[in-house]
């Protein structure tokens, strides 16, 4: 197994089991930069750099909303990249009804820490 492969495969298991910070602790590189297609609704823009900075969207992420059910198939390596495809059912903390949301996610890797990572979805 490439060191690609073992960072791709860890981080999906962290995921899987819905320990999203904790992936990011475990892989991120320091200058991490993570993008996603606009501006959050939270007021986070789409396109942020470094560890803390990253860290905290994750946290506001899956602070203001509940992940009901996670499906994720992947990781597809290829040369210092990986995708994931999630599928999610996601609903307010407060008990709102659960929405369908899914994204494709690619991870680029660089010395054994995940240096982007960038999201699509509608």
């Amino acid at each position: 197994m490439t060191a690609i492969d073992a960072v791709a495969r860890n981080f999906t298991a962290l995921l899987r089991t819905g320990r999203f910070t904790a992936a990011g602790d475990a892989y991120w590189a320091e200058e991490v930069t993570s993008v996603e297609p606009a501006d959050l609704a939270n007021g986070t823009p789409a396109s942020i750099s470094g560890f803390a900075a990253t860290r905290a969207k994750t946290e506001a992420r899956f602070g203001e909303h509940a992940i009901v059910e996670l499906g994720i198939d992947g990781p597809f390596v290829t040369g210092d990249q990986f995708a994931l495809f999630l599928d999610m059912l996601i609903a307010d903390p407060g008990g709102g009804v659960a929405q369908p949301f899914t994204e494709i996610a690619i991870f680029t890797v660089r010395n054994g820490r995940i240096v982007e990572e960038r999201f699509f979805y509608d």
